[in-house]
Formats: structure tokens, sequence, C-alpha cells
């Protein structure tokens, strides 16, 4: 059981002096404000190279293009990735920073046993291991498909179920704790959809070659897994299990209805939640789950409580083996045998992706130890490389970004004074966590082997299980993390209100100690923007500063803050990442909004930051430029058209080139500081331009 935390050639050198200095991006030749004021001025360290500025592209027209075109052509997606930018090559930069403190640790012999650092190793050890998994080839999950196997009653099956299940197997349901959404003070378990192979529940159905290719894929790649397997009839094995997901799916919600968080809040007693589907033995598989004396669920799909009900009791025993063996395989297949990992890569990585190869064994172990122990092996991390000063630097950042916002709230036009106080409550209930914990996690009693793979996983899930179980009765834990240090991302959690920023994300190009602040807050300034603004998105504006799920809007202001909403939500639909397929925008729209409202907080903590003072000009570039050009940049990607397929349909994220077109479009002070007039690309009506505060 996991907690639900609700959480991607310098082709001409310009010199920036005399009559070389570079154009101004509004066609002019820049003057420097130092000149203006009759003073030298000295440039900072250089964070935006102008040679990456591409000065065949008007920034009016195609600001993406004109920051990142350079890039985006000289650049190439490694064989082993599915995309490539400013995320996923400071996750590389993290992995191997973390391959470094594991191989330090692999040197030792002296750990105790039970310590984080021996936990580390052996996990990393049991994994690199391959001849020992090429001599156990089938036998770490031979036990569990003897059990599947032996299975005559669907009383046995659900038995069966519930224990796959708190071994994290995907199945058709889902359990797990986290804080009651309308009671924040205390924990609850929660029962979600789940259990499919295909990426999406439309996927089953969603027309055109492109989809149908992946289906046959993933029947292709079941076929394999089940060949491996031994079983005696695998085509017919793929039939039975494939029905059984088909099934699941037409009864599943949809991605868009999924974020609505009054819908998917639906409070049942045990007896109700049982009653909704009369034909599953709830008995055995809530006893299996360790959950049989738990008086209250939150349901929050009900509907599908009751198709899977009429599923489980039209669809043979044999189809349902078939579905449970198909999911212990898929869950093992990335730790077993080299030939088993081989089908399970080609349709994960290659099918729905692009990879043209996987990536390096040595990556793949430090994904593992990230993803299991991640905070076992992330105080060393930040030893290494979170300094001291830049946790400091974060908290003047941040405390700026909250005063920015409060004056935003403040001073918003359309709001009416209830609801700003509700909202400015929230903002000063706001807990902002940077860098690490502030108690690590304690992992006394796992045991872990170098010699046992599947072994030491099973382990692992069952103390991390046990662990979730233990949150129930007790108070909340608000000082524990949903992500490790060494994690390349943030968060906004709004039952307890927080903000979380991890370690790794605290480096150039998002945050950078020696670079402006010009830089620094159209990097990290945006991103601790957009996690403060989701506390204010379309489902975090639901929750108030308790973390409770209650409406606190007046009638009107919410019906004002929808009509913006919409209106968001149309200007996304108009974007066409690929010729066929355009952006979602409901399922996006939080992202989204968390992005506008993240630079128009950023920007104004940035200006309220330089207490009138003019910053310098930098290699031609004044620091409003250098504002938007850093947030362009920390954005920049590249995409196989696999892995940006897979992006527009079931990622609430739009793709990066679109959240930074479609965010400056919408926000005025782009359009004074690049002088874009009406008939430039990156032009929208004022009237059309949407703004929340």
């Amino acid at each position: 059981m996991r907690a639900s935390s609700i959480p991607t050639v310098l082709a001409l050198f310009l010199c920036a002096c005399g009559a070389n200095r570079p154009a101004s991006p509004h066609g002019e030749t820049l003057t420097s404000d130092a000149e203006r004021a009759g003073t030298q001025q000295e440039s900072e360290k250089r964070a935006i190279d102008p040679g990456d500025l591409d000065p065949s592209v008007r920034p009016q027209d195609d600001f993406w293009r004109y920051v990142n075109g350079r890039w985006i052509d000289r650049t190439e997606i490694p064989a082993d990735k599915a995309s490539w930018g400013s995320f996923v090559a400071l996750n590389e930069q993290a992995s191997r920073d973390v391959r470094e403190i594991i191989e330090d640790l692999a040197q030792r012999d002296d750990l105790a046993d039970g310590s984080p650092e021996q936990l580390v190793r052996d996990l990393y050890r049991s994994f690199m291991d391959t001849e020992r998994l090429a001599e156990l080839g089938m036998q770490p999950i031979r036990a569990d498909l003897d059990r599947i196997a032996a299975i005559s009653s669907k009383e046995e099956l659900a038995a069966t179920w519930g224990a796959l299940a708190r071994r994290h197997i995907a199945t058709p349901l889902t359990f797990f704790v986290s804080q009651d959404s309308k009671n924040p003070t205390a924990y609850a378990v929660f029962v979600t959809q789940d259990g499919l192979g295909l990426p999406d529940r439309d996927d089953y159905g969603r027309e055109g070659a492109e989809a149908a290719a992946v289906r046959e894929a993933y029947r292709t790649y079941l076929e394999r897994l089940f060949e491996e397997s031994g079983d005696p009839d695998p085509t017919q094995s793929v039939l039975r299990a494939y029905g059984v997901e088909e099934w699941l799916a037409a009864g599943q919600w949809t991605r868009v209805q999924n974020r609505d968080s009054e819908k998917t809040y639906n409070k049942l007693s045990s007896e109700a939640m049982r009653g909704s589907a009369r034909s599953l033995p709830w008995e055995p598989l809530l006893a299996a789950l360790s959950l049989d004396e738990i008086s209250e669920f939150i349901v929050r799909q009900p509907s599908y409580l009751t198709a899977l009900g009429r599923a489980f009791d039209e669809t043979p025993l044999e189809d349902w083996k078939a579905y449970f063996r198909a999911r212990l395989l898929t869950h093992a297949a990335p730790y077993l045998t080299e030939s088993v990992y081989a089908a399970y890569f080609e349709y994960q990585g290659r099918t729905l992706f692009g990879q043209e190869q996987p990536s390096p064994r040595w990556k793949r172990g430090v994904g593992l130890v990230n993803r299991q122990l991640g905070q076992a092996v992330g105080r060393e991390y930040v030893r290494r490389h979170f300094p001291p000063q830049a946790k400091e630097r974060m908290r003047a950042l941040v405390a700026n970004l909250r005063a920015a916002l409060g004056e935003s709230l403040s001073t918003c036009r359309w709001m009416s004074p209830e609801t700003k106080a509700r909202a400015l409550d929230k903002l000063a209930k706001f807990t902002p966590k940077i860098g690490y914990p502030d108690h690590w996690r304690d992992y006394t009693g796992l045991e872990i082997h170098p010699d046992d793979l599947i072994g030491n996983l099973d382990r692992i899930e069952a103390f991390d299980y046990a662990y979730q179980l233990g949150k129930l009765g007790g108070p909340i834990r608000r000082d524990e993390w949903f992500m490790s240090p060494q994690t390349v991302n943030a968060y906004y959690n709004p039952r307890l209100n927080e903000i979380v920023f991890p370690a790794a994300i605290l480096q150039p190009p998002f945050f950078d100690l020696e670079a402006d602040d010009a830089v620094n807050y159209g990097g990290i300034g945006t991103v601790i923007g957009h996690e403060m603004g989701h506390g204010f998105d379309d489902q975090g504006r639901k929750f108030d500063g308790d973390g409770m799920l209650r409406d606190w809007w007046t009638q009107a202001d919410a019906a004002e803050y929808e009509a913006r909403a919409q209106r968001l939500r149309q200007q996304y639909e108009g974007f066409f990442p690929l010729p066929d397929l355009h952006i979602n925008g409901a399922l996006t729209m939080g992202e989204n909004i968390g992005d506008l409202n993240g630079l128009t907080i950023a920007w104004r903590a940035y200006h309220h930051d330089l207490h009138g003072r003019r910053p310098p000009l930098i290699d031609g570039l004044s620091g409003d430029e250098r504002f938007f050009i850093n947030f362009a940049q920390i954005w920049r990607s590249k995409f196989r058209e696999e892995a940006l397929r897979q992006q527009i349909q079931t990622n609430p994220h739009s793709p990066p080139e679109f959240r930074v077109r479609g965010t400056l479009m919408n926000f005025t002070p782009f359009y004074e500081t690049f002088a874009v007039h009406e008939g430039d690309g990156m032009w929208r009506d004022p009237a059309d331009r949407v703004e929340f505060f």
C-alpha cells in the first residue's frame, strides 16, 4: 500500500561589447541600464548564453523557438531516453551522484546489518547480480504462479488478489491510506480503480493505427511473458487476461473525471461498499489486506465498483486466473532474467515511448534504490550535494513569493472581500518544505539481502504496507515527505497545505547561487510559484487552509473563477502538439493554472525584490528579458513522437513547449518586455487573456 501524495553547439558567438553587441529581441540595439546611467556595470555569472538564442526567429512570433530552437536542432535524444531536456538532464546528474554514493558503499564490508547504508548497498547488489538472476530464472515468483494456478473458487481468488495487492501489484482495486479530505486531522482508507496494462482506459477502444499498434504490441508482450513463465497455452491466456482488462476499462472513470476532488470523495460504510458489488467476495479480499475491521472507506469511483462486481460475477474463473498471472508477471518482469526484461522493454520502452535501447543496468539499479529506499540514500545525497546556503536562499525566495501571492490575492479585482480573507488565511497556513526532511525515515526491522532481489522487493513492500496501516488511528505525520531529496521535482499537497521542494531540483538551470535574481526568479521562482499556485488551481482552491475539502468561495466568485478556467481550457485545446492530437484542456487544467499563477507570482516577487534598483544588462539582455528567457529554458525539451503522444493522452501536464507558449500568451508583462503587437505569433487580444490573480 502506497500513500498517495495527492505528484521533465553554439552556432554563433555574440560579443556583448562595441559593434558586436547582440541585437535586441525588439529588433533594436540594446543600451544597458548602466550605460543609460553613465556607469559601467560588471556582468554577473553568465546563466544565459546569448549564442543559444536563435536570431532567425522573432521572440514576438515564437518565443519557444527563439529561446530553444538552436538547442532543439542540435540535440539528439539519447538512445535510452524517451525525451531530453532540463528536467531529464538534471535527473541524469542526480542518478550519477547517487551512483557514486552507492558504489562507495559497495566497497565497504563494515556496514551494520539493518543500517540504511547496508540496505542501500545490498538492494543495489541484488539488482546488479545478473548471473544470480539468470540462475534463478522464474523461481522467485514460481510459488505465486503455482498459487494462482491452484485456485479453485472465486473466494480463493479474492484472497490471492488481496495478497498481491498488498505487495503493490496492480489489481482491479488499489487501497491506500491518506488524510480524509473532509476530516484532514484523521487518516482514512481510500479505494480507487486500477489494474490495466495499457496506459489508459480509453486505449482499449481508441481509434487509429497508432492505438491499434499499441494494443497489438501489448498482447504480444503478454504472450512473451506467459511463454517465459512456462504457460502451456500462452495465446489462450492472453485472450483471457486481455478480455478481463476490457471489462475493467469499460467501467473505469476517465482521467478528467478522476481529477474532480468532490466527485471522487464518497465515504461509504464497509457494509455500503460491499453492497455496491455484492458478487465480490469481500471478506477474503479485505482480510488478506488486513482491512476487514475498517468501518468506513472513501471510494473514489462508486460506479466502477458496481461494474467490477458485474465483471467478477460474469467472467469465468480461468479468465481471472490468467489476468492475475499477467499482473504478477508484469510487476516482476523488470527484476527477472534479461530475456524477460527484453520483453518488458519492447513494450514499455520502445512501443509506448519510442526508446531505442534500455538504460544501462546501473541506471535502472539506481532508479530502483531511489524508488524503494529513497530516504536511506537521501541523507548522504544531501550531505554531498546540498549546501546550507542553498536552503537559506530558498527560504528567502519562498518568503518573497509568498508575499507576492498575498499581494496578488489582496488586490485581485474580481474577488469579493470574503473570499479574499479566506484565501489569505489559506496562504498564511502554507507550510514550505525545502531540500530534505527534518526527520528521516526509520527502516528498523527491514531486511535486505544481496542475493535475493524479488525477496527484497517483497519485504520492502510488506514493510511499507505496515507503515501505511500504522497511520490509521494516529496523528497526522506532518513531517512526512512523498519525494526523496534526490528527486528532480516538486509538489503541493492540498490536505497538508504544503509546498515541497526536494534538494535535487535546487540546481541550475532552476536555481543557481551564483546567478542573478532575474534568472533565479524566472527559474526556481516560477517553480515555487507554480506549487503555490496549485493551492488555488481549479481543484486546490476547493481545500481550505487546514486542508479540508469544503466550499469556502462565494457563489459569485466561484462562478467567475470557473468562467476563467473554462476560457483557459479552450485556449489549450487549440494547441496541436501532433497534427492529429490536441491538448486535453480539462485534463491539464490544474497544471496550466499552476503555470500561469506561478509566472505571475514569480514576476511580482522579482520586481519587489529589486527594491527599485535597475538590474544590470548582462550579455545585452535586460533583467526582464533574462527572467522570461530562463522561464523558457527550464522547460527546454525534445520528445520522441511516441512519448509525446503518451504525454498528450495521459499526462495532466501540457507538453513543455505549450506550457511556455500558453502561459506567456496570457501574461501582459511579457508583451511589454518583448514589444509583442497585434499580428505577431505570440499575440492574444487583451480581452482574451486569462489571469486569476
